[in-house]
């Protein structure tokens, strides 16, 4: 897809992540609308992947740890074709595959559960390091949070990726500066991530994670081919982003929708 292309099916996404929770009556907005576009490009433009054999054995495998920002990875699977468009108002239903958090076994594209913060960074390390032993090829991606990094597993994970030198490992960290109970700085002030995982081994990238053209090159920067060391994105992300009154406050983090304010956020993400 082109740049524009992409900019468009990102605000495609949101309108789908929009009208899952308004559907479902709760869920998580903020993080899920900040992180449309890099969903985007790596669903659209970059991984290797295919719906219509989701275990291929080539594939990238890609996995996300704060699993409550998981309606816009279900938005992202179903437009690109691993189960029909017209499930996402399932979410969060009884009997559903579209949980509030993902199940692997249970959803088409989704390579792991989670719900308890750190753990998916600590599953993709593992899978890193597999593929490594293996002597395969294939790389693996996992999307985290900053509030996650309050989490101490965060650095034992650090250590095992720098030690193994898992360069075919990127973390993707969505720096939106929000938890669910408050701005980042408030809750669990957080040091200079980027400084600590380049201290830690890794080879630190920081981008503008809105923007489809940083996230293309950053991306590219991650290939085995050009490093021996783990990648960390540090992408700065707008919570709520695409929504103007959701932008930036952590009381979007999760969703207090009526349908007067579904219909403001539609009008928005349309115009």
């Amino acid at each position: 897809m082109t740049e524009a292309e992409l900019i468009l099916k990102s605000r495609e996404l949101r309108i789908a992540v929009i009208k899952m929770l308004a559907e479902a009556g709760s869920g998580h907005a903020g993080g899920a609308l900040g992180a449309a576009d890099i969903f985007t490009f790596l669903y659209f433009n970059f991984l290797k992947h295919d719906p219509t054999n989701p275990n291929w054995k080539g594939r990238d495998y890609f996995l996300i740890s704060n699993g409550h920002i998981v309606p816009i990875w279900y938005a992202a699977l179903a437009y690109s074709g691993y189960f029909p468009i017209t499930e996402l108002s399932t979410l969060r239903k009884l009997g559903s595959r579209l949980q509030g958090h993902p199940l692997n076994i249970v959803t088409p594209g989704i390579f792991n559960s989670s719900g308890p913060l750190a753990h998916g960074i600590t599953q993709a390390t593992g899978v890193a390091l597999g593929l490594k032993l293996d002597q395969l090829e294939n790389r693996v991606y996992c999307y985290m949070s900053d509030g996650e990094q309050d989490e101490g597993a965060i650095w034992e994970n650090m250590l095992i990726a720098n030690k193994y030198k898992l360069n075919n490992l990127t973390l993707i960290l969505d720096l939106n500066k929000i938890q669910i109970d408050g701005d980042t700085k408030d809750i669990m002030p957080l040091p200079d991530l980027a400084k600590v995982y380049e201290t830690c081994g890794f080879n630190v990238i920081t981008i503008d994670g809105n923007n489809q053209r940083e996230i293309n090159q950053a991306f590219n920067q991650t290939s085995p081919l050009l490093t021996t060391k783990p990648n960390l994105i540090i992408a700065n992300t707008i919570p709520g982003k695409g929504v103007s009154f959701m932008e930036n406050s952590y009381e979007w983090h999760d969703w207090k929708g009526t349908p007067e304010i579904v219909a403001k956020a539609l009008a928005e993400l349309q115009y």
